[in-house]
């Protein structure tokens, strides 16, 4: 992923922040094939590490077994910016250069695979905690049952990479006539956009 400086993630507070908003990406393994394998998943992120499960025949677990190394890639809150929006204050729109305003954050680490019951709970655990806080659900153990059909993963971060891609290229009036014109299209993804849009 190419980052320029004006497009750097500010700290590991912003990473993490768009991390746990979006709480979907992409799992990718090289293993030994041409292509590798790309599993979308649903995580959970703590202090050191990702976790999430899959199913067992998940074809992600024969590729961690040649290569146990991954990277999870996340990206959200984007929206196209069509060329006119770049003109403002009379420049000619005909000129204007489209692009798209996008977050991505690219997580790079070593992978444990988790068969034990207990830890596979304790994963669960997490993950519910995460997206039915207050779901009434019983303790994932008294399913323990089907716990056979799945495994967990535990990735250990070795490397971030942070792009939030807003238009920090341009100067502060364009920046916010772009995000203006967000809040009125007001498109799937263009308000979280706007409010990712540089203010200085």
């Amino acid at each position: 992923m190419l980052i320029r400086p004006h497009d750097a993630g500010s700290d590991e507070v912003e990473w993490r922040a768009f991390v746990t908003e979006q709480g979907f990406g992409h799992f990718v393994v090289a293993g030994q094939g041409p292509v590798p394998v790309v599993v979308p998943t649903q995580f959970g992120l703590l202090t050191d590490e990702v976790v999430f499960h899959l199913a067992k025949p998940n074809p992600v677990f024969a590729a961690l077994a040649v290569t146990p190394t991954a990277v999870l890639s996340i990206a959200g809150d984007w929206a196209y910016i069509p060329g006119a929006w770049k003109a403002i204050a009379g420049e000619d729109a005909s000129l204007g250069v489209p692009t798209t305003y996008y977050g991505a954050v690219q997580i790079t680490g070593t992978v444990s695979v988790v068969d034990e019951p207990e830890e596979i709970a304790a994963i669960l655990r997490l993950q519910l905690g995460e997206l039915e806080p207050d779901g009434g659900l019983q303790d994932p153990m008294v399913h323990l049952n089907r716990f056979k059909a799945i495994r967990g993963i535990r990735m250990e971060i070795a490397d971030v990479r942070a792009k939030f891609k807003y238009g920090g290229n341009a100067d502060a009036e364009h920046r916010a006539a772009a995000a203006e014109r967000l809040r009125q299209r007001g498109s799937p993804g263009d308000l979280a956009a706007a409010k990712r849009v540089p203010r200085d």
